[in-house]
């Protein structure tokens, strides 16, 4: 490793090594340490704060598509959880003086803090570009002194990413009350819920409770509330079965919403099957049609499986809404339960605001 002085900046070397045996060479900045995780690309201009600490991420190695981050600082009004979530951050070019009036810290000084490597002066498009032919790929991130060959076993020897539960990482372990009861109530089931979801909830005037995963239906039933939400988290949710009888109990008395992969949890337990898809949607410009409207809007997603439309066939669901740059299911209702998910995520902030309403119809439902 060496080390350069350019004013302020010092300038460490730092590896990028993908498990088909390529190693990138960059400049390294945050924590001064290895780790691993399956690497995605997001092609989101803004929110690389709300990115970092989103739980969607745990298990992920995050690279922007957008080749400059952290112009604008960090600050914790963005925070979508306590702290970062992603295991590592790879970028084009990183900013080490920040211009916002919010910002407390630099995202170098953010990733160090949390302990989290970043690698820098990555040529970002041609990684994305080869992640979208060849797929996903286990990753490592080393902002420390180790040899091509060391860096490529750890690579090797580490899990897949649907071979892992995460969601049982970053959830609460005991109930939370976000909002004493009022005239109308909602349970969160966390399985890695973002903070912007539940202020879209309290922006209803609803009480909210985020309870565990495990929480079994009769104790959400003793909780009084008027219908629940199965949020989005990490991972692959075959690893998370235990939510599926309880989501079937719960139809029977109550509305439930899902979002992201409470989507794909609620999508298995009535019959429909999952895949994981080749590189994923992430970003906050995915077109998504309503098929019921002709409606066409733009969608904030992040999300590395999705429903196999011809595996509905034959349930009790339907697909309401479809992605029009792949055909990817979207939305999903039941045919006689009062149950609605979507795939993306209407809480998206930044991002876009044109299915804010998904949050205000499951309101409705449950009054």
């Amino acid at each position: 490793m060496y080390l350069l002085n350019r004013g302020k900046k010092v300038v460490k070397t730092a590896k990028l090594a993908l498990e088909d045996g390529t190693i990138l060479i960059g400049e390294g900045f945050g924590a001064e340490t290895i780790k691993t995780g399956e690497i995605v690309f997001s092609t989101a201009m803004t929110g690389y704060v709300e990115s970092l600490t989103d739980p969607s991420f745990k298990g992920q190695i995050l690279m922007s598509t957008y080749p400059l981050e952290g112009n604008y600082g960090v600050s914790p009004e963005w925070y979508q959880s306590e702290n970062i979530k992603a295991e590592a951050y790879v970028v084009r070019q990183v900013c080490y003086n920040p211009c916002h009036p919010k910002s407390e810290q630099t995202l170098p000084e953010f990733l160090e803090k949390e302990g989290v490597p970043g690698i820098s002066n990555i040529d970002t498009r041609a990684l994305t570009l080869k992640i979208r032919e060849v797929g996903s790929m286990r990753a490592a991130v080393a902002n420390v002194d180790i040899t091509d060959e060391e860096l490529l076993k750890i690579v090797k020897e580490q899990p897949h990413i649907e071979d892992m539960n995460l969601v049982d990482e970053v959830c609460v372990k005991q109930p939370k009350i976000i909002r004493e009861r009022q005239e109308y109530n909602v349970a969160v089931l966390d399985c890695g819920v973002k903070k912007n979801i539940i202020d879209q909830l309290l922006r209803q005037d609803v009480g909210v409770i985020v309870v565990p995963p495990s929480t079994s239906a009769q104790e959400i039933i003793d909780l009084n509330v008027n219908g629940v939400l199965v949020s989005s988290g990490p991972g692959n949710p075959e690893n998370v079965d235990k939510i599926q009888d309880t989501i079937k109990i719960l139809a029977e008395k109550m509305p439930i919403a899902g979002i992201c992969l409470g989507l794909q949890i609620i999508s298995l337990a009535y019959g429909a099957k999952i895949y994981k898809m080749k590189f994923g949607h992430r970003g906050s410009n995915q077109p998504v049609k309503n098929l019921k409207t002709d409606h066409v809007f733009m969608t904030a997603q992040n999300h590395s499986f999705a429903i196999d439309p011809d595996s509905i066939e034959g349930t009790d669901l339907k697909i309401t809404q479809i992605n029009l740059n792949d055909n990817t299911p979207e939305a999903i209702e039941h045919k006689t339960l009062p149950i609605s998910c979507i795939q993306y995520h209407p809480e998206a902030g930044p991002g876009p605001h044109d299915s804010i309403k998904f949050f205000e119809d499951f309101v409705e439902r449950l009054k």
